[in-house]
């Protein structure tokens, strides 16, 4: 098993409220096999950017929800990936503060529809990018009898973001689905928690426990208490990071 070295940027949340958005983020840097640096920073929800090689990664930008977000302080975006069309995932205002003449977005079939820059995935589609990145989209949906409306089957993408060897899952909003034991040596995992729409935390850990992610981020958890994921998975070795993605 490759060693991940980790190491951990944090910057506080207890800044004053008048502070830009941008300054209460928090960051975390890990490092790729050949030594280098990946930084994670914590947008909200489920809105995540990635900075890899002077490049700019967004998984799900919207600038609604608490906080708002003007994503015009932020880098403009290299990449970004779109996993189904809820609104707290699809965003054409972020999209319009993010995308340059460069960026390439990356969606959903339904999304695509609404969004016609967008390059579409569906489940099992494969991509490579540059000399050392490569994205697959994989599944997310419900399981659970009477949820499954939200996030039905075949629909929505979780993504696998491979960066110079190091595997980053965006699980989207899912369960804690079959596919997930096909999932290989994934180093960070993004996984949701939030009731009715996407995992308990009993189901958070279970699905952690299948995926076996050297680092794990608790997601899209509203005011779900994730800190009990932490005690679920004590004794694992998963090193579980809890950030403010409310």
């Amino acid at each position: 098993m490759k060693k991940l070295f980790l190491t951990l940027c944090f910057v506080g949340c207890a800044l004053s409220a008048t502070l830009p958005v941008r300054a209460q983020n928090q960051t975390d840097v890990l490092k790729t096999p050949n030594g280098k640096e990946v930084k994670f920073t914590c947008i909200k929800h489920a809105s995540i950017q990635i900075e890899y090689d002077g490049m700019f990664f967004y998984f799900d930008p919207v600038t609604g929800l608490k906080p708002q977000t003007d994503f015009t302080t932020m880098p403009r975006a290299n990449y970004i990936f779109i996993t189904h069309e809820h609104a707290d995932h699809f965003d054409r205002m972020a999209l319009t503060q993010l995308v340059s003449t460069n960026t390439v977005v990356f969606s959903n079939p339904n999304v695509g529809q609404k969004y016609r820059q967008a390059r579409v995935m569906n489940n099992g589609d494969k991509v490579t990018f540059g000399n050392d990145m490569s994205l697959e989209a994989v599944p997310a949906y419900n399981t659970t009898p009477g949820r499954e409306k939200f996030h039905p089957k075949g629909r929505d993408n979780g993504y696998i973001l491979t960066l110079d060897g190091l595997r980053i899952y965006v699980a989207g909003d899912t369960e804690d689905i079959t596919e997930m034991q096909d999932l290989k040596d994934i180093d960070v995992a993004f996984l949701p928690c939030n009731q009715p729409y996407t995992m308990t935390t009993d189901q958070l850990a279970r699905a952690a426990k299948t995926i076996k992610p050297k680092v794990l981020f608790p997601y899209h958890y509203s005011d779900t208490p994730v800190n009990k994921v932490k005690l679920l998975l004590s004794g694992t070795g998963i090193d579980v990071r809890i950030r403010n993605y409310q």
